[in-house]
């Protein structure tokens, strides 16, 4: 024998009633499904600001501070540049770029660096080593990554991929150079 089970729905609840309710529910999702999307595209627009504002913590004093250490860049792009392909589609972007007679200094803004960031901005310079070599530039390429907030392991890891490490230190920028260090070219 065959049974259905029914549940139990209080004295005087229909079926119509439970229908208009979960109808009223997946209303209610929809609206908040389009808050959710709103608030994520504003979030997106205030970390786009937030990185900005960190391109301009870093940007002023750059090629001092790398001349310092004996670099003598005569040409910056501090608003940055991107790499296209034949087509014209940017293929990446670089925020700052240092340029003298020898070496090309990339620099990669965050306002706080992640780990992708570093393995994004190898990926950036290997790009930019493929473009150089297709107009014969064979200057060497140095990465660097700022940050306004920097973690110690993000920190190490950037380091440990040859990469020259900024970060803030009150009112100014400070780079990074631990003893025995030795960039990585590209």
């Amino acid at each position: 024998m065959e049974t259905t089970m029914t549940p139990d729905y209080p004295k005087g609840v229909t079926m119509e009633d439970v229908w208009a309710i979960l109808r009223d529910v997946a209303e209610r999702q929809k609206e908040t499904d389009k808050q959710m999307k709103e608030t994520g595209i504003r979030m997106g627009f205030l970390n786009n600001r937030f990185g900005e504002l960190a391109e301009h913590l870093v940007a002023p004093g750059i090629e001092e501070k790398f001349n310092a250490l004996g670099y003598r860049f005569s040409a910056a792009a501090l608003k940055g540049c991107e790499l296209r392909d034949e087509k014209g589609n940017v293929k990446a972007q670089i925020d700052i770029l240092l340029e003298n007679g020898s070496c090309i200094m990339a620099v990669e803004v965050k306002s706080k660096p992640k780990m992708q960031d570093i393995e994004h901005h190898i990926k950036r310079l290997e790009l930019l080593r493929q473009y150089r070599n297709k107009t014969n530039d064979q200057r060497k390429i140095y990465g660097t990554i700022a940050g306004a907030i920097f973690g110690q392991a993000e920190k190490q890891a950037c380091i440990e991929a040859g990469f020259y490490a900024i970060e803030q230190t009150g009112d100014t920028m400070r780079i990074d150079v631990p003893e025995g260090f030795a960039p990585k070219e590209w």
